[in-house]
């Protein structure tokens, strides 16, 4: 049984010699969100009703123009 729980923790022990110490896939996940966040906050608020004070900034030309809809979700697809 000492044979079997030395080489349990000797492949334990080489196996987190090689994980990495750094994070990359949950850093590179929250890098990802955030500039989607970004992408999709700046775009919500170019095509919304503007606060005071913004009512005559015109719109920057890499925002696309999102048109609203009478009855959004109502009626049939649109192809």
């Amino acid at each position: 049984m000492a044979l079997l729980m030395q080489t349990g923790a000797a492949a334990a022990a080489a196996a987190a010699g090689n994980a990495p110490h750094f994070p990359v896939a949950a850093t590179v996940a929250l890098v990802a969100g955030f500039i989607a966040a970004t992408t999709i906050g700046s775009i919500a608020w170019y095509n919304s009703k503007r606060p005071v004070g913004w009512e005559d900034k015109k719109r920057p030309d890499a925002v696309p123009k999102v048109e609203k809809e009478e009855n959004p979700g109502l009626g049939e697809p649109k192809s």
